[in-house]
């Protein structure tokens, strides 16, 4: 029995040691955005503090994401070209990450006259989503309109748009310390395959 012991122990150490290697080892995503260089300091960029209403007339702010990751987009309910796909794309991270309490997921109504909080609750219970997971926001329009771009997205009201708004339908990785870290076309599947990879090795390294 006590040569058993510091071979267990051994062997406990050395698997440790062989997870550590691996988390050591998965690369570490950039972080994105605008960056202030002052000699050998960095100032990243980050997502400014926002109060947003959820679908449950729920006031979301930075501090429900903290310590977690989450998937940031801009949309409108009534939108008739590409929030449809990425919606579609949405809800296969969704599905992916459900049980993940590390990542949530964020989306902003850029049409804040007609996507009520109500139109809001609808438009999620016909996705069949849950809220404490999915975040779909609405809120002051230029407050909105502003933070779109510190998400390096588009949200503009535009007469000769499709649904008289131009947006971008991209995905944006957040990390828990406010960071873009990945982004993608969230109307194609290859890319949004690409993007969950680069999910999984944040909350790996989280």
């Amino acid at each position: 029995m006590r040569l058993l012991i510091p071979t267990i122990l051994g062997l406990l150490i050395l698997s440790f040691s062989c997870q550590l290697q691996k988390v050591e080892e998965i690369e570490a995503l950039p972080i994105l955005g605008n960056h202030l260089i002052d000699g050998e300091d960095t100032t990243y960029h980050v997502i400014p503090d926002f109060t947003f209403v959820n679908q449950d007339s729920t006031l979301i702010t930075n501090q429900d994401f903290k310590d977690k990751a989450y998937i940031s987009d801009f949309f409108f309910t009534s939108c008739p070209t590409i929030c449809p796909k990425v919606k579609t794309q949405m809800l296969r991270i969704y599905d992916r990450y459900k049980a993940d309490e590390r990542l949530l997921l964020l989306s902003h109504s850029i049409d804040t006259k007609y996507d009520t909080v109500g139109r809001l609750n609808e438009y999620a219970r016909n996705l069949e989503v849950s809220s404490d997971k999915w975040h779909f926001v609405t809120g002051d329009k230029e407050a909105i309109y502003n933070i779109a771009e510190d998400y390096m997205s588009l949200a503009i009201e535009d007469p000769e748009a499709p649904g008289g708004f131009d947006h971008t339908g991209w995905l944006l990785l957040i990390d828990s310390e406010r960071h873009i870290r990945a982004y993608c076309n969230g109307t194609d599947e290859a890319e949004v395959d690409d993007f969950m990879k680069k999910i999984d090795q944040l909350l790996a390294q989280m």
